[in-house]
């Protein structure tokens, strides 16, 4: 649990450092807020496109060691940042990271989810989360701090370099039994358990591979589409991460320009609030994730729905007029905690409801839409807003702020299938259990 959580740290300590050093580099290569934007938004392009074939490789393959192979190559590169002469080229240098969290995440969240059972998930995966707060708040303050008194190239030299040790470590996790944590949950273990078929790449050549890929990959995301609580999450998700991705992306320049913060101290305070309001808001969510779901089965999609209208309500009060800096900053704060306690929930509700061997795909899925409806349009309609309103950010959130809304109406409503969906993978598993007891039975009376 703590390794996947310090992958995801590492990664998005890394693409947190244009956060804390974006005004050195529109100094530095004389570009604009939407140019800006693109760095934050290029990486995640790449993520799109393989974030659903490496969901549906992570169900196939040796989940540990690719991690361990992705986190090594994307440190190596994220260094190549810091000597680009151009923006065009550290715009590509920083494109090309998006297969990092395009692979880690699915096989991250599969493992997770195979290593917890269903009533601990959400802890587990509040501290992964956690940890990936962590990062954000590291990459932005370290490289910030850097940048102003050693030039934001170093910052890419700081951050990016300690992959290569949690590579190493990544490669020697165990690799579980997909749908393990599911059988333990409900005592039905299943002696022999089928695994999906190993993918050997390129075994019958490159075409036949991605003919079988693309066949095997529509296969998946059509089953898992037919889960209504998965159809419901997927919108929730795309709009609560879209403004959690927009402000968060921005916040720390939003500060220097409305209350005059140097670029180190608009970084320590964007920091400083992810730790003291996010993390804690993710360990009690995850908490009350796992103590509510016993009590109440929809706990993981109304936890989160509630918690969205009142993080957005709070940051609408925060933007809405201009208030003294420590009142925003309070107000931005609880926010924070408020928007980090659906997080764990919602990570364990998809869990929940998606079977073992394709929580890969699940978790592409749910990569995906974050990536497309989160980090990829989200700081990139920011800025191009406030660039259209000369620079104002405060109208650019205002703007971006009210569609969560509709996305808490959507989780909440997930409440009416996540029960009869969660039960579907438990009766799976009770049935394939009476079937190999039936077949060793058989065995017995012939021999």
């Amino acid at each position: 649990m703590w390794l996947l959580g310090v992958v995801m740290m590492v990664d998005n300590a890394d693409q947190s450092i244009v956060r804390g050093v974006a005004t050195q580099v529109e100094s530095t290569f004389h570009v604009h807020d939407f140019q800006i934007s693109l760095l934050a938004s290029a990486a995640v392009v790449l993520n799109a496109l393989i974030t659903m074939p490496a969901g549906y490789l992570a169900d196939r393959w040796h989940r540990a060691r690719s991690m361990a192979v992705t986190v090594a190559l994307w440190s190596i590169v994220s260094t190549l940042g810091a000597f680009m002469p151009t923006f065009t080229l550290l715009l590509v240098t920083r494109a090309s990271l998006g297969f990092g969290q395009g692979i880690t995440e699915p096989s991250a969240n599969s493992l997770l989810s195979d290593y917890y059972e269903r009533d601990g998930r959400g802890r587990a995966f509040s501290i992964q989360q956690a940890l990936i707060f962590g990062g954000i708040a590291l990459g932005t303050t370290v490289s910030g701090y850097v940048g102003q008194y050693f030039g934001w190239r170093y910052a890419y030299l700081v951050v990016s370099l300690p992959g290569l040790v949690v590579a190493y470590l990544v490669s020697r996790l165990y690799e579980p039994r997909r749908g393990e944590s599911d059988s333990k949950t409900i005592g039905q273990e299943i002696e022999n358990n089928e695994t999906p078929e190993k993918v050997r790449f390129f075994e019958f050549g490159i075409w036949e591979f991605i003919k079988s890929l693309t066949i095997g990959l529509k296969d998946d995301v059509l089953t898992i589409l037919k889960i209504p609580t998965l159809r419901l999450t997927l919108v929730g998700v795309a709009s609560i991460l879209f403004t959690v991705s927009a402000i968060g992306f921005w916040l720390p320049v939003f500060y220097q320009r409305s209350y005059h913060m140097s670029q180190a101290n608009a970084g320590l305070a964007f920091g400083l609030m992810l730790i003291l309001g996010g993390i804690p808001g993710l360990v009690l969510g995850g908490r009350l994730a796992d103590r509510l779901i016993a009590k109440y089965s929809t706990t993981r999609v109304v936890m989160p729905g509630i918690c969205a209208f009142v993080a957005t309500t709070i940051f609408l009060i925060s933007f809405s007029s201009k208030l003294p800096f420590y009142p925003v900053v309070v107000l931005h704060l609880i926010g924070f905690l408020f928007g980090a306690a659906a997080v764990p929930a919602l990570r364990a509700g998809l869990a929940d409801v998606t079977p073992g061997h394709l929580r890969g795909a699940g978790f592409g899925a749910f990569n995906l839409t974050s990536v497309i409806f989160g980090s990829a349009a989200a700081p990139l309609i920011v800025g191009f807003l406030s660039q259209h309103y000369g620079g104002n950010l405060r109208t650019a959130f205002l703007i971006v702020l009210p569609p969560v809304y509709l996305g808490a109406i959507f989780l909440i409503a997930a409440k009416r299938h996540i029960e009869k969906d969660t039960m579907a993978i438990f009766n799976a598993i009770i049935s394939a259990v009476e079937k190999e007891k039936e077949e060793r039975a058989q065995k017995t009376e012939l021999d």
